[in-house]
């Protein structure tokens, strides 16, 4: 099994036409992800890469049925693709864009809620099942099917701790990038539900990263967990008060700093790597442990 998305889930491109919608497009494909229409006023009819175009969400819709999309446009027209999608019968909705408006990404999610649709980002890599689904923007090479669940808030950082993973040969079932903006969708405790309950997952491994309390609410979640938790924290020389790279990514008053959210996880019993290349072995120990209890 995976989580939100299979080699079924049906995938629409907002913004296809653009550099990046065509080049992430083409990957997305090469994959094996069924992207089934993209969407672009003004170019329906037209294709990329074998893929139709159409004028508006709902025009695709009518067309087939897709579960997902994913956004690629400037950030000050996401908030109206957004509603398009989700008024379209989105389910699933991957927001690639950084920057997005604080007022609009905040109206995006209280929407979606209201639709029952899972939003991924905005400022996210995206989320991937291996050998499966791709709907996002991290390189194809470094992932391999497996039991191992991956959710993260920085993209890099996930890509080399999932290098790390597929170079002891420890694969992943589904990856999720979290996002990087002030306000985003889905958070840490979403993704760890739906791992806990998904039966083929073994163990889980979460990416941090200083700024707001996402890791220490996961925390509290982490203590009703079955499957062990291997956590990576970045920022850890990080200056207090000083962002550092995403805007979720800064201390304010004292809070989010790293120490906080270290104490945090190993008390709900985590094991936390000090470096990247650590959270392949700490989750061969984690297996090895939980098999011999």
């Amino acid at each position: 099994m995976t989580i939100m998305i299979n080699e079924t889930t049906k995938i629409l491109v907002q913004g296809i036409t653009g550099k990046q919608g065509q080049f992430h497009t083409t990957q997305m494909l090469a994959s094996g992800s069924k992207v089934i229409g993209g969407i672009s006023p003004g170019k329906g009819g037209q294709e990329v890469h074998g893929v139709p175009i159409y004028e508006t969400v709902e025009q695709a819709m009518a067309v087939e049925r897709a579960e997902a999309s994913v956004i690629f446009v400037p950030a000050k027209q996401v908030k109206d693709c957004a509603f398009e999608a989700i008024d379209g019968g989105i389910k699933i909705l991957v927001i690639i864009t950084e920057h997005v408006p604080l007022h609009d990404a905040m109206e995006i999610m209280a929407f979606a809620e209201r639709k029952q649709v899972q939003v991924v980002g905005p400022n996210t890599f995206g989320l991937i099942s291996p050998g499966k689904c791709k709907i996002g923007i991290m390189p194809n090479s470094i992932f391999i099917p497996g039991s191992v669940g991956v959710v993260a808030r920085s993209g890099t950082l996930s890509y080399e701790i999932v290098s790390q993973l597929t170079n002891a040969g420890i694969g992943q079932s589904t990856v999720v990038g979290l996002g990087g903006d002030r306000v985003v969708g889905l958070s840490f405790i979403d993704v760890l539900a739906q791992f806990e309950a998904d039966p083929e997952i073994k163990a889980v491994v979460l990416v941090g990263e200083i700024g707001g309390n996402a890791e220490e609410e996961a925390s509290i979640f982490i203590k009703t967990m079955s499957k062990p938790v291997i956590a990576f924290l970045a920022g850890k020389s990080a200056p207090p008060g000083k962002r550092m790279g995403h805007a979720g990514a800064i201390i304010e008053r004292g809070k989010g700093t790293y120490d906080s959210k270290v104490v945090a996880l190993k008390a709900a019993g985590a094991y936390v790597a000090s470096l990247p290349w650590e959270v392949s072995d700490l989750v061969k120990k984690a297996l090895a442990e939980k098999s011999n209890a």
